[in-house]
Protein backbone atom coordinates (compact mmCIF):
# COMPACT_ATOMS: atom_id res chain seq x y z
CA UNK A 1 0.00 0.00 0.00
CA UNK A 2 1.32 3.44 -0.92
CA UNK A 3 1.90 5.70 2.07
CA UNK A 4 0.18 9.07 2.10
CA UNK A 5 2.15 12.25 2.66
CA UNK A 6 1.62 13.48 6.22
CA UNK A 7 -0.06 16.85 6.49
CA UNK A 8 2.25 19.63 7.65
CA UNK A 9 -0.19 22.52 7.54
CA UNK A 10 -3.66 23.39 6.27
CA UNK A 11 -5.85 26.47 6.04
CA UNK A 12 -9.43 27.26 5.04
CA UNK A 13 -11.10 30.66 4.76
CA UNK A 14 -14.54 32.06 4.04
CA UNK A 15 -15.92 35.42 2.99
CA UNK A 16 -19.53 34.84 3.95
CA UNK A 17 -22.46 32.67 2.91
CA UNK A 18 -25.51 33.89 1.03
CA UNK A 19 -27.75 33.90 -2.01
CA UNK A 20 -24.92 33.97 -4.54
CA UNK A 21 -25.62 32.01 -7.74
CA UNK A 22 -24.18 32.01 -11.27
CA UNK A 23 -27.33 33.88 -12.28
CA UNK A 24 -26.91 36.68 -9.72
CA UNK A 25 -23.13 37.20 -10.04
CA UNK A 26 -21.53 38.26 -13.31
CA UNK A 27 -18.03 37.26 -14.35
CA UNK A 28 -16.48 40.48 -13.06
CA UNK A 29 -17.98 39.99 -9.59
CA UNK A 30 -16.83 36.39 -9.49
CA UNK A 31 -13.31 37.40 -10.50
CA UNK A 32 -12.94 40.15 -7.91
CA UNK A 33 -14.20 37.96 -5.07
CA UNK A 34 -12.00 35.04 -6.11
CA UNK A 35 -9.01 37.39 -6.22
CA UNK A 36 -9.77 38.59 -2.70
CA UNK A 37 -10.06 35.06 -1.39
CA UNK A 38 -6.80 34.08 -3.09
CA UNK A 39 -4.97 37.04 -1.56
CA UNK A 40 -6.21 36.14 1.93
CA UNK A 41 -5.32 32.48 1.43
CA UNK A 42 -1.82 33.45 0.34
CA UNK A 43 -1.33 35.59 3.44
CA UNK A 44 -2.18 32.64 5.66
CA UNK A 45 -0.14 30.20 3.59
CA UNK A 46 2.95 32.42 3.86
CA UNK A 47 2.81 32.15 7.65
CA UNK A 48 2.25 28.40 7.73
CA UNK A 49 4.88 27.49 5.13
CA UNK A 50 7.60 29.17 7.18
CA UNK A 51 6.61 27.44 10.40
CA UNK A 52 4.44 30.21 11.81
CA UNK A 53 1.59 29.57 14.20
CA UNK A 54 -1.99 28.82 13.29
CA UNK A 55 -3.01 31.91 15.29
CA UNK A 56 -0.73 34.14 13.20
CA UNK A 57 -1.99 32.53 9.99
CA UNK A 58 -5.70 33.07 10.67
CA UNK A 59 -5.06 36.63 11.83
CA UNK A 60 -3.12 37.39 8.65
CA UNK A 61 -5.77 35.88 6.37
CA UNK A 62 -8.68 37.64 8.07
CA UNK A 63 -6.88 41.01 8.05
CA UNK A 64 -6.61 40.81 4.25
CA UNK A 65 -10.36 40.20 4.00
CA UNK A 66 -11.03 43.07 6.42
CA UNK A 67 -9.15 45.43 4.11
CA UNK A 68 -11.00 44.23 0.99
CA UNK A 69 -14.15 46.35 0.42
CA UNK A 70 -15.92 43.47 -1.34
CA UNK A 71 -16.44 41.62 1.96
CA UNK A 72 -18.53 42.60 4.98
CA UNK A 73 -15.76 43.10 7.53
CA UNK A 74 -13.55 46.11 8.14
CA UNK A 75 -13.55 48.32 5.05
CA UNK A 76 -16.77 47.51 3.21
CA UNK A 77 -18.70 46.61 6.37
CA UNK A 78 -22.44 47.07 6.13
CA UNK A 79 -24.22 50.02 7.74
CA UNK A 80 -26.35 49.94 10.86
CA UNK A 81 -29.85 51.40 10.74
CA UNK A 82 -28.41 54.72 11.93
CA UNK A 83 -25.74 54.89 9.24
CA UNK A 84 -22.67 53.77 11.16
CA UNK A 85 -20.31 50.83 10.74
CA UNK A 86 -19.95 48.61 13.83
CA UNK A 87 -17.42 45.81 13.72
CA UNK A 88 -17.04 42.54 15.64
CA UNK A 89 -14.26 39.93 15.66
CA UNK A 90 -12.90 36.95 17.60
CA UNK A 91 -9.86 34.69 17.57
CA UNK A 92 -9.05 31.48 19.45
CA UNK A 93 -5.91 29.37 19.96
CA UNK A 94 -6.65 25.64 20.02
CA UNK A 95 -3.45 24.81 21.91
CA UNK A 96 -4.32 26.76 25.06
CA UNK A 97 -7.97 27.63 24.36
CA UNK A 98 -7.01 31.24 24.93
CA UNK A 99 -9.42 33.57 23.15
CA UNK A 100 -10.04 37.22 22.43
CA UNK A 101 -13.18 38.94 21.17
CA UNK A 102 -14.35 42.49 20.45
CA UNK A 103 -17.63 44.04 19.35
CA UNK A 104 -19.12 47.41 18.48
CA UNK A 105 -15.87 48.84 17.12
CA UNK A 106 -16.06 52.01 15.03
CA UNK A 107 -12.44 53.17 14.74
CA UNK A 108 -10.24 50.05 14.54
CA UNK A 109 -9.03 49.21 11.03
CA UNK A 110 -8.43 45.51 11.68
CA UNK A 111 -10.72 44.16 14.41
CA UNK A 112 -9.03 40.76 14.26
CA UNK A 113 -5.77 42.42 15.29
CA UNK A 114 -7.44 43.90 18.35
CA UNK A 115 -9.10 40.57 19.19
CA UNK A 116 -5.67 38.93 19.09
CA UNK A 117 -4.24 41.64 21.34
CA UNK A 118 -7.08 41.08 23.81
CA UNK A 119 -6.25 37.37 23.79
CA UNK A 120 -2.51 37.79 24.20
CA UNK A 121 -2.16 40.92 26.33
CA UNK A 122 -5.38 41.44 28.27
CA UNK A 123 -6.95 39.89 31.37
CA UNK A 124 -10.36 39.41 29.74
CA UNK A 125 -11.79 37.52 26.77
CA UNK A 126 -14.46 39.88 25.41
CA UNK A 127 -14.39 43.70 25.21
CA UNK A 128 -16.93 45.99 23.57
CA UNK A 129 -17.40 49.49 22.22
CA UNK A 130 -15.53 52.40 23.75
CA UNK A 131 -13.84 50.14 26.28
CA UNK A 132 -12.41 47.93 23.56
CA UNK A 133 -11.12 50.99 21.71
CA UNK A 134 -9.58 52.35 24.92
CA UNK A 135 -7.81 48.99 25.33
CA UNK A 136 -6.58 49.31 21.74
CA UNK A 137 -5.10 52.73 22.44
CA UNK A 138 -3.43 51.43 25.59
CA UNK A 139 -1.75 48.74 23.49
CA UNK A 140 -0.54 50.87 20.60
CA UNK A 141 -3.32 50.28 18.09
CA UNK A 142 -4.14 53.69 16.64
CA UNK A 143 -7.73 54.65 15.75
CA UNK A 144 -8.69 55.62 12.22
CA UNK A 145 -11.37 57.84 10.72
CA UNK A 146 -14.64 55.84 10.62
CA UNK A 147 -15.04 57.04 7.02
CA UNK A 148 -12.46 54.38 6.09
CA UNK A 149 -15.06 51.65 6.48
CA UNK A 150 -17.84 53.26 4.42
CA UNK A 151 -18.37 52.36 0.76
CA UNK A 152 -21.04 53.65 -1.65
CA UNK A 153 -22.39 50.15 -2.32
CA UNK A 154 -23.00 49.43 1.36
CA UNK A 155 -24.77 52.78 1.76
CA UNK A 156 -26.94 51.96 -1.24
CA UNK A 157 -27.88 48.65 0.40
CA UNK A 158 -28.97 50.46 3.57
CA UNK A 159 -31.05 52.95 1.63
CA UNK A 160 -32.66 50.12 -0.33
CA UNK A 161 -33.53 48.31 2.89
CA UNK A 162 -35.08 51.40 4.46
CA UNK A 163 -37.10 52.09 1.34
CA UNK A 164 -38.69 48.63 1.55
CA UNK A 165 -40.08 49.30 5.06
CA UNK A 166 -40.52 45.55 5.41
CA UNK A 167 -38.31 44.85 8.40
CA UNK A 168 -35.79 46.26 10.85
CA UNK A 169 -32.74 44.49 9.46
CA UNK A 170 -31.63 42.64 6.37
CA UNK A 171 -32.55 38.99 6.79
CA UNK A 172 -32.29 38.31 3.06
CA UNK A 173 -29.44 35.83 2.91
CA UNK A 174 -26.55 38.29 2.88
CA UNK A 175 -24.23 36.96 5.56
CA UNK A 176 -20.96 38.73 4.88
CA UNK A 177 -18.85 37.45 7.75
CA UNK A 178 -15.23 36.52 6.99
CA UNK A 179 -13.17 33.90 8.78
CA UNK A 180 -10.22 31.54 8.75
CA UNK A 181 -9.16 28.27 10.37
CA UNK A 182 -5.69 26.76 10.24
CA UNK A 183 -3.50 23.89 11.40
CA UNK A 184 0.20 24.70 11.73
CA UNK A 185 3.33 22.55 11.45
CA UNK A 186 3.32 21.96 15.21
CA UNK A 187 -0.14 20.38 14.94
CA UNK A 188 -2.03 23.24 16.62
CA UNK A 189 -5.27 24.72 15.29
CA UNK A 190 -6.78 28.21 15.48
CA UNK A 191 -9.85 30.08 14.27
CA UNK A 192 -10.73 33.72 13.64
CA UNK A 193 -13.91 35.46 12.48
CA UNK A 194 -14.72 39.10 11.68
CA UNK A 195 -17.87 40.88 10.53
CA UNK A 196 -19.76 44.11 10.02
CA UNK A 197 -22.97 42.35 11.02
CA UNK A 198 -26.30 42.77 9.25
CA UNK A 199 -27.38 45.70 7.11
CA UNK A 200 -29.75 47.86 9.15
CA UNK A 201 -28.97 46.23 12.50
CA UNK A 202 -30.23 48.15 15.54
CA UNK A 203 -29.97 48.33 19.33
CA UNK A 204 -26.33 47.24 19.43
CA UNK A 205 -27.18 43.83 17.98
CA UNK A 206 -24.35 41.30 18.13
CA UNK A 207 -24.35 38.10 16.11
CA UNK A 208 -22.47 34.85 16.51
CA UNK A 209 -19.16 35.93 14.96
CA UNK A 210 -17.43 37.30 18.10
CA UNK A 211 -19.06 34.85 20.49
CA UNK A 212 -16.62 32.14 21.53
CA UNK A 213 -18.37 28.80 21.10
CA UNK A 214 -21.01 30.12 18.71
CA UNK A 215 -19.34 31.57 15.61
CA UNK A 216 -15.72 30.90 16.57
CA UNK A 217 -14.00 28.09 18.45
CA UNK A 218 -10.71 26.17 18.45
CA UNK A 219 -9.57 23.16 20.46
CA UNK A 220 -6.53 21.01 19.65
CA UNK A 221 -8.50 18.01 20.93
CA UNK A 222 -11.11 18.40 18.18
CA UNK A 223 -11.01 21.16 15.55
CA UNK A 224 -11.07 24.86 14.73
CA UNK A 225 -14.34 26.30 13.43
CA UNK A 226 -15.50 29.60 11.92
CA UNK A 227 -19.13 30.23 10.98
CA UNK A 228 -21.19 32.53 8.78
CA UNK A 229 -24.95 32.73 8.60
CA UNK A 230 -28.08 33.67 10.51
CA UNK A 231 -26.39 34.61 13.76
CA UNK A 232 -29.33 34.25 16.09
CA UNK A 233 -29.73 30.55 15.27
CA UNK A 234 -25.98 29.93 15.33
CA UNK A 235 -25.88 31.42 18.84
CA UNK A 236 -28.78 29.30 20.05
CA UNK A 237 -27.14 26.12 18.75
CA UNK A 238 -23.66 27.00 20.07
CA UNK A 239 -22.50 25.84 16.66
CA UNK A 240 -18.72 26.05 16.79
CA UNK A 241 -18.40 24.43 20.23
CA UNK A 242 -21.09 21.86 19.47
CA UNK A 243 -19.16 20.64 16.44
CA UNK A 244 -15.99 20.28 18.50
CA UNK A 245 -17.89 18.47 21.28
CA UNK A 246 -19.38 16.00 18.80
CA UNK A 247 -15.90 15.21 17.52
CA UNK A 248 -14.13 15.06 20.89
CA UNK A 249 -16.80 13.41 23.02
CA UNK A 250 -19.12 11.78 20.49
CA UNK A 251 -16.48 10.37 18.19
CA UNK A 252 -18.09 11.79 15.06
CA UNK A 253 -16.08 12.50 11.94
CA UNK A 254 -15.39 16.10 11.00
CA UNK A 255 -17.79 16.30 8.06
CA UNK A 256 -20.54 14.35 9.85
CA UNK A 257 -20.36 16.57 12.94
CA UNK A 258 -20.42 19.75 10.86
CA UNK A 259 -23.36 18.61 8.74
CA UNK A 260 -25.32 17.48 11.80
CA UNK A 261 -24.97 20.80 13.62
CA UNK A 262 -25.79 22.79 10.50
CA UNK A 263 -28.94 20.67 10.25
CA UNK A 264 -29.81 21.72 13.82
CA UNK A 265 -29.49 25.34 12.73
CA UNK A 266 -31.81 24.57 9.83
CA UNK A 267 -34.38 23.06 12.16
CA UNK A 268 -34.44 26.39 14.00
CA UNK A 269 -35.05 28.24 10.74
CA UNK A 270 -31.46 29.34 10.17
CA UNK A 271 -29.06 28.98 7.25
CA UNK A 272 -25.38 29.58 6.67
CA UNK A 273 -21.99 28.01 6.24
CA UNK A 274 -19.10 26.58 8.24
CA UNK A 275 -15.40 26.05 7.68
CA UNK A 276 -13.29 23.84 9.93
CA UNK A 277 -9.92 22.14 10.20
CA UNK A 278 -8.86 19.24 12.41
CA UNK A 279 -5.51 18.71 14.16
CA UNK A 280 -4.80 16.11 11.43
CA UNK A 281 -5.13 18.82 8.78
CA UNK A 282 -8.50 17.77 7.36
CA UNK A 283 -10.47 20.76 6.11
CA UNK A 284 -14.26 20.79 5.83
CA UNK A 285 -16.80 23.07 4.14
CA UNK A 286 -20.55 22.91 4.78
CA UNK A 287 -23.29 25.29 3.64
CA UNK A 288 -27.06 25.47 3.36
CA UNK A 289 -27.12 28.65 1.25
CA UNK A 290 -26.77 28.86 -2.55
CA UNK A 291 -23.20 30.02 -2.12
CA UNK A 292 -20.31 30.71 0.25
CA UNK A 293 -17.13 32.57 -0.64
CA UNK A 294 -14.49 30.05 0.39
CA UNK A 295 -10.98 28.72 -0.23
CA UNK A 296 -8.54 26.22 1.20
CA UNK A 297 -5.05 24.86 0.73
CA UNK A 298 -2.57 22.59 2.45
CA UNK A 299 1.00 21.31 2.39
CA UNK A 300 0.18 18.48 -0.04
CA UNK A 301 -0.43 21.00 -2.83
CA UNK A 302 -4.21 21.09 -2.66
CA UNK A 303 -5.63 24.53 -3.44
CA UNK A 304 -9.28 25.45 -4.06
CA UNK A 305 -11.23 28.69 -4.44
CA UNK A 306 -15.02 28.47 -4.81
CA UNK A 307 -18.20 30.51 -4.49
CA UNK A 308 -21.29 28.53 -5.46
CA UNK A 309 -22.71 25.51 -3.67
CA UNK A 310 -22.00 23.17 -6.57
CA UNK A 311 -18.40 24.35 -7.14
Amino acid sequence: MQETTPQQWAIAIHGGAGAMTPETMDAAAVAVHEAGLSAALEAGEAVLRTGGSAVAAVAAAVAVLEDDPHFNAGRGAVFTYHGTNELDAAIMDGASRAAGAVSGLTRIRNPVQLARTVMEAGPHVFLSGAGAEEFAADHGIDPIDPAWFATPERLRQLEELKAQKSGWFDAGLKYGTVGAVARDQAGHVAAATSTGGLTGKRWGRIGDSPLIGAGTYADDRAAAVSCTGSGEQFIRAGVAHEICARIRLGGQGAQAATDAVLAEVGAMGGVGGIIMVTPAGETVFALTTPGMFRARSDSTGRREVAIFALD
